[in-house]
């Protein structure tokens, strides 16, 4: 998957083919310093922040620094063919992405070239990187669900379409895992995902693209990576270049789900080029623009009002912690921008509790306007239950007397953990997670043995599937749920008939 340098060149050579005829630019200036994938030049008066220029082995590079006497410029490319004293000329255009329906289901780098080995995108259509985020007034509240397929998001911390939710937690605890699933779990939802992978092995990149292709996920799925290997300048704009292709859908009326993985790898390389740069570093050597970096990147996620079509942007992105410190300057920034985060928690990831998402720290500020009636009802408790049971848990481990309300507490919780537990790539209906958590908050796993408890879960979705299908139809269509006494009555009828594996080992 990797790039070479004279690909970038040709590439951004192919898009500049167009506007020759209408440059009236002549300015070119001098390279006075070159080195660490940047460079500076004099006599460029007149260049604009972000504007490609050429040099005269033909990389390409970006305006990033507007300084008295020169620009700093960063190199989309190879620059060990630069020298000092080398020219250097404007283009007059602002970097830019291709863009359109032909993108979905490729994998492409950072300037939108494709590296997936299936031919040339055919697509005219450009879009600059850099965007300013909709306004307020065109924008319009957050009430549509997201559904996520993972029980503990969808029930606890929904997500709308058009919200801002950051995916935080230590290395390896499966960030990662639930961004893919909430891919997967968009299949027939209408809605087109982007997958930015920042500094990810490209292994690991393989890994996603083989898993979403396998599980039909790369029909309605754009992958953008920028390798460990790669210059930063293309670490730093990758996002913004998939933030430019989901515009697209967005601007047309479609829903769109973008995943930045991570940001902490691209703020890295953002600190890398300042300080070649020589920019004056801040808190943890990060420039005194960090904040602005992520957040007019975030501020692109959005729902539009009817009036301009009524399309939606909804941005996971994702950011590690060292040893859960949520109180590190990228993390703090990140959660000031975002609409909620869903933090997992290690020691629960270790302990089995996976996906290991800590109901306590996690939250979502646009909260049960992102959830169908139906889970509203059966989830309203959920949390309450949760904590309570991780308080009484730890006290519970003193003493051996405990009365019988702690017990049905202790008991109740012990079942909720592991009902929200879930296997990995393996997304739940909605409907389907209405059904389960109804028997959780209404009592029917109480009497089950814990190691039970999943399975009960597998066999009555199969049940409702053979025999009660019309029950869920009515939780999928209508989004509330059906008749008490029509439930009970399913629900029953199914419990009367399990067994349980204490009453099998009896019987051997």
């Amino acid at each position: 998957m990797s790039i070479k340098a004279e690909e970038i060149s040709a590439l951004i050579k192919k898009q500049l083919e167009g506007y020759k005829d209408d440059l009236t630019v002549d300015e070119t200036g001098i390279v006075t310093y070159i080195g660490d994938g940047v460079a500076r030049a004099y006599g460029l008066d007149n260049a604009l922040s972000g504007e490609l220029l050429e040099f005269e082995n033909g990389v390409y590079g970006m305006v990033q620094n507007l300084e008295a006497n020169n620009v700093g410029i960063v190199i989309l490319g190879d620059y060990t063919g630069i020298r000092e004293g080398d020219t250097v000329k404007r283009t007059g255009r602002i970097m830019e992405v291709p863009v359109g329906d032909a993108m979905v289901g490729r994998v492409v780098n950072a300037l939108g070239q494709p590296i997936d080995g299936k031919g040339n995108i055919d697509t005219e259509t450009t879009a600059p990187i850099e965007h300013k985020a909709p306004g307020i007034m065109e924008r319009k509240s957050v009430d549509e669900p997201l559904q996520t397929g993972i029980k503990s998001i969808d029930a606890l911390v929904p997500i709308g379409r058009g919200q801002r939710e950051l995916i935080i937690g230590d290395r390896k605890t499966g960030k990662t895992s639930i961004a893919i699933d909430t891919i997967l779990n968009q299949k027939d939802q209408d809605m087109i995902c982007i997958y930015v992978a920042i500094g990810q092995k490209d292994s690991t990149v393989l890994q996603q693209v083989d898993t979403l292709t396998k599980l039909g996920a790369m029909d309605y799925t754009v992958v953008v990576t920028a390798g460990p290997s790669e210059p930063a300048p293309l670490l730093y704009v990758s996002p913004y270049a998939g933030a430019a292709m989901g515009e697209y859908f967005m601007n047309k009326g479609k829903s769109v789900l973008i995943v930045y993985d991570d940001l902490t790898k691209q703020a890295n390389a953002y600190r890398e080029l300042s300080l070649i740069l020589r920019r004056p570093p801040g808190r943890e050597a990060y420039p005194g623009d960090i904040f602005y970096t992520h957040s007019r990147l975030l501020e692109r996620a959005a729902k539009l009002s009817d009036k301009l079509g009524g399309g939606s942007m909804t941005a996971l992105p994702i950011v590690e912690t060292q040893a859960g410190d949520v109180s590190a300057y990228i993390p703090t920034n990140v959660i000031s921008i975002t609409d909620g985060q869903i933090f997992l928690n290690a020691d629960m990831f270790y302990s089995g509790a996976r996906p290991a998402i800590d109901a306590g720290t996690s939250v979502s500020r646009v909260g049960g306007d992102a959830q169908i009636p139906a889970m509203k009802r059966v989830a309203g408790t959920l949390r309450l239950d949760l904590a309570s049971y991780h308080e009484l848990e730890s006290f519970a481990q003193f003493g051996s007397d405990l009365d019988d309300a702690t017990k049905a507490k202790l008991d109740r919780g012990a079942r909720t953990v592991e009902v929200l537990k879930q296997k990995l790539h393996a997304p739940i209906p909605v409907e389907k997670q209405v059904l389960i958590l109804y028997c959780l908050t209404h009592g029917y796993l109480d009497k089950l043995p814990v190691s039970d408890v999943l399975r009960f879960q597998n066999e009555i979705f199969s049940n409702f599937d053979d025999s009660h299908a019309d029950l869920l139809k009515q939780i999928k269509e209508t989004g509330k749920l059906p008749e008490q006494e029509d439930m009970d009555k399913a629900i029953n009828d199914f419990a009367n008939v399990f067994q349980p594996s204490s009453a099998n080992d009896e019987e051997k």
